[in-house]
């Protein structure tokens, strides 16, 4: 907690210091809190049940703290995060542990422009992308520098990393740190006409490390290979119609200097029949590798929030799967019986999108998952949530996940999120 209250000190420093000078408007400073512990019953998420396999029970837990500070020219962002499993630690321990800060930013902006840089959360469009990861209780973080322009109806954004693992002295630039990627560039324009449309484009230049680490004090040959993904993201509502559309290519090399040509796109639409009750039906479409091919064909969704969109068991995309791509098609039915309270019943059919050979014979069919979440706020900053998955597999399913078809693969959670605003005052 060492770092946490450097970070709660400088915030009071600067806070203090802005009051003497009143160089900038009225200081607003906020801390907020967040607790979510969240059970979880195991039978067969993310790896399915094999014949001898036992189910595991567990409760994880989020705690953080975090602090803002915002005058009108600078803005700052700290929020540290403590991640474990009830009964991980001893009730005694001498171990030093410090928490792990999952953001830390700095941001200066005025009439319309700004530059953010540091340790942020990066959500765009839908997460499909660059998500934010929320479901996991680490969350996801990027190193990085963000500028931009934002008006009513546009925004365009650039961001910028490099990364590197070390404070290196005469040995190279090899990369082989924690970030999957080594530099990154991205811009992304988004039009909102504020009534019923927005639509957005994205153009994302990755660098993966693909060299060579030294080895008996030999300097590291490091090379980098660039992948490219372009794609575009719409919304347009029509009373109560709303669609979404999406559309993603990859081009370039991969991580191993692989060259690139795949793709992705989804659809969805929803339709709200009462104020209790709205149905939606969606696509999504991923392709995979084609045998014989030189080049990877198979999509990569990067670094968005997978759990959103392929089921909630996790067997696609947020876990390893081979590289036959995925189809999906699904619907959901949304019901709202009392205010704030939803109940969410979707219906997942997945597929392959390149076949996969069972006994000799070439299959695509991978079964179907059924989801259902039942959201409940007991106040604005306290919400309940709780959730049960079944998945019926095929042996195309079996065959490329592992486990057996003959158990039962279900899952189930309960959560409570706790997130107030302990204090928010301006100085």
């Amino acid at each position: 907690m060492k770092q946490f209250y450097f970070l709660l000190l400088s915030m009071l420093i600067i806070t203090s210091s802005n009051i003497v000078s009143a160089q900038e408007k009225e200081s607003e400073f906020t801390i907020k809190a967040q607790l979510r512990p969240r059970a979880e019953y195991r039978h067969g998420v993310i790896s399915p049940m094999g014949e001898s396999s036992k189910a595991s029970s567990f409760i994880s837990n989020r705690a953080r703290l975090s602090l803002g500070f915002d005058n009108g020219f600078l803005a700052l962002g700290a929020s540290a995060q403590d991640v474990a499993v009830w009964g991980e630690r001893a009730q005694i321990e001498n171990t030093p542990r410090t928490s792990g800060i999952n953001e830390a930013w700095a941001k200066i902006y005025k009439n319309g422009f700004f530059v953010q840089l540091g340790r942020q959360q990066l959500t765009y469009d839908d997460d499909r992308i660059l998500g934010t990861l929320d479901w996991h209780q680490a969350g996801r973080f990027h190193d990085v520098l963000k500028a931009g322009y934002e008006n009513t109806n546009n925004k365009i954004h650039l961001i910028l990393a490099y990364n590197q693992d070390a404070q290196r002295l005469n040995s190279g630039k090899f990369y082989a740190g924690g970030q999957p990627y080594k530099t990154m560039q991205t811009a992304w324009y988004q039009f909102d006409n504020k009534e019923n449309f927005t639509a957005s484009l994205l153009l994302m230049n990755l660098g993966f490390e693909t060299g060579i680490v030294g080895q008996n004090s030999v300097l590291d040959e490091a090379k980098t290979s660039y992948m490219q993904t372009i794609g575009t993201n719409l919304s347009y509502k029509i009373n109560d119609l709303s669609l979404y559309g999406t559309v993603y290519y990859q081009m370039g090399k991969n991580w191993l200097d692989k060259d690139i040509n795949a793709y992705m796109f989804a659809a969805k639409g929803q339709y709200k029949f009462t104020p209790v009750f709205s149905v939606a039906l969606g696509l999504d479409y991923l392709s995979g590798q084609k045998a014989n091919n030189e080049k990877v064909t198979n999509f990569n969704p990067l670094y968005g929030t997978h759990h959103k969109f392929y089921g909630a068991m996790d067997y696609f995309y947020a876990s390893l799967f081979g590289d036959y791509g995925l189809v999906d098609f699904y619907g959901s039915l949304i019901f709202k019986p009392m205010n704030k309270f939803t109940i969410d019943l979707t219906y997942h059919n997945f597929s392959s999108q390149q076949p996969i050979k069972v006994v000799d014979v070439d299959k695509k069919g991978l079964g179907s998952e059924i989801d259902l979440t039942v959201t409940y706020p007991i106040r604005p900053y306290i919400v309940l949530q709780g959730g049960y998955s079944m998945m019926f597999g095929t042996d195309a399913f079996f065959q490329i996940k592992g486990g057996s078809k003959d158990r039962t693969q279900n899952w189930a959670f309960l959560s409570l999120n706790v997130n107030p605003t302990i204090f928010k005052g301006k100085f």
